[in-house]
């Protein structure tokens, strides 16, 4: 199947509304019918505003957080729109790509 991987890029303590930013994203994904998602958190990052943000051991409020997922163009429009919706504004790396399912007579 062809669409894209997208990635999402924030903070642990970043929310929307009562809720973990990464958490939100992961979330409306799978209400969305996205396939597949997975939230990674990360020890060390900085972003556009240059500040290095890191996990340490007592506090974990300023954690990197990545969000990726591969989903079909229909689930991506649905997913930015939902976003637009919402007046999220989070950083993305998006990537056309071709996947599926290795045991899948139609892929190879």
């Amino acid at each position: 199947m062809q669409g894209y991987q997208l990635t999402f890029f924030t903070q642990q303590d970043r929310k929307h509304g009562y809720q973990p930013l990464g958490n939100w994203l992961i979330e409306e994904a799978r209400k969305l019918g996205v396939g597949g998602a997975t939230l990674i958190a990360a020890t060390k990052g900085f972003g556009r505003d240059r500040k290095l943000h890191a996990a340490c051991f007592f506090e974990l409020a300023d954690q990197p957080i990545e969000v990726t997922m591969a989903l079909s163009e229909a689930d991506n429009k649905r997913l930015f729109q939902r976003l637009r919706d919402e007046k999220i504004s989070v950083f993305y790396i998006k990537t056309p790509i071709e996947f599926g399912m290795t045991d899948d007579p139609q892929g190879d």
